[in-house]
C-alpha cells in the first residue's frame, strides 16, 4: 500500500501538471494571499488564535457564504455547538486563498473530526471549471496531509442566480452555473465513502420552478437565515454520521 504522504504529494503533482491557465487568470491551485487586504490578514490571524485556544470538533472552511454563519449566531449555535465548531470563512476568498491559509498554518494546531469545505464560486469569473476543481482537489490533499485522521465533507459549490455585481454590471450567472455544475461533477469523484464525502445540496435551495427564491438567497448568491436553516437540515444526516 502506498503511504498517505506519498499519495498526497502525487496528487498535488498531478494537479499542478494538469492545469493550463488561460491568459491573465490567477492560478487556482497555487497559494496566494490578498495583498493589501487588511481584513484577510486580520481574519487569518484570528483563525490561528482560535486554533491555539482550544478544541475544534468541526471546522468550516470557505468564503463569504461560510463566513455568513456569523450573521445567524443562534442557528450556528443550535446546529453545531455540540461539535465545538470553528468558522474559517473569509469573504471574497477563492481556492488559492484557502490554499495559502492552510499553507500558513491554519490547520496546524487543531484536530477536528470533520472539515466542511465549500469554495470556488469566486473563481468562476476567470478560471475554468477544471482549474477550480483542481484547486479544490489540492485543498483536499492539503487537509489530508495536515490532518490524516480527519474526515472531509466536501460540499458542492452552491448555485447562484441573476444578479448585479459590485461594478454595476450584470453577472454572467448562466456561464458561472455551467462551471459550477462541471466542478461539482468533478468533485463528486473524490467521495470514497469514508474519509472524503461529497454532498451537493444545491437543489435544496431551489423553488419548484428551479429558481433561487429571494426569501432564501436575496442577492442570488448569499444566504439569509432561511437559507442557513436549509443548509443545516440538508447537511445534518451526513455530518452526524461523520461526526459519530
Amino acid at each position: 500500500m502506498i503511504p498517505q504522504r506519498c499519495r498526497t504529494f502525487a496528487l498535488m503533482w498531478f494537479i499542478s501538471a494538469a492545469v493550463v491557465l488561460p491568459s491573465g487568470a490567477a492560478n487556482a491551485t497555487e497559494g496566494m494571499a490578498k495583498r493589501g487586504n487588511a481584513k484577510f490578514f486580520r481574519s487569518h490571524a484570528e483563525f490561528l488564535e482560535r486554533g491555539a485556544k482550544g478544541p475544534v470538533g468541526v471546522l468550516f472552511l470557505g468564503d463569504s457564504i461560510t463566513a455568513g454563519w456569523k450573521s445567524v449566531p443562534k442557528l450556528w449555535e443550535a446546529g453545531y455547538s455540540k461539535y465545538q465548531p470553528a468558522n474559517f470563512g473569509i469573504g471574497g476568498d477563492r481556492t488559492e486563498h484557502v490554499i495559502w491559509r492552510i499553507e500558513q498554518g491554519e490547520l496546524d494546531k487543531i484536530s477536528p473530526k470533520v472539515v466542511v469545505v465549500m469554495i470556488g464560486t469566486n473563481n468562476t469569473g476567470d478560471n475554468a471549471a477544471v482549474e477550480i476543481a483542481a484547486g479544490n482537489r489540492k485543498i483536499v490533499a492539503l487537509i489530508q496531509e495536515a490532518l490524516p485522521e480527519t474526515k472531509i465533507l466536501l460540499l458542492g459549490v452552491f448555485p447562484r442566480g441573476p444578479r448585479t455585481n459590485g461594478n454595476g454590471q450584470a453577472d454572467p450567472w448562466e456561464q458561472k452555473m455551467a462551471k459550477i455544475n462541471a466542478i461539482n461533477t468533478d468533485l463528486a469523484q473524490l467521495d470514497d465513502g469514508d474519509r472524503v464525502r461529497f454532498l451537493d445540496i444545491g437543489d435544496s435551495f431551489r423553488g419548484a420552478d428551479g429558481a433561487l427564491p429571494k426569501d432564501i438567497m436575496p442577492d442570488q448568491l448569499h444566504l439569509n437565515a432561511a437559507g442557513y436553516q436549509i443548509w443545516i437540515d440538508a447537511m445534518a444526516p451526513l455530518l452526524t454520521d461523520m461526526m459519530e
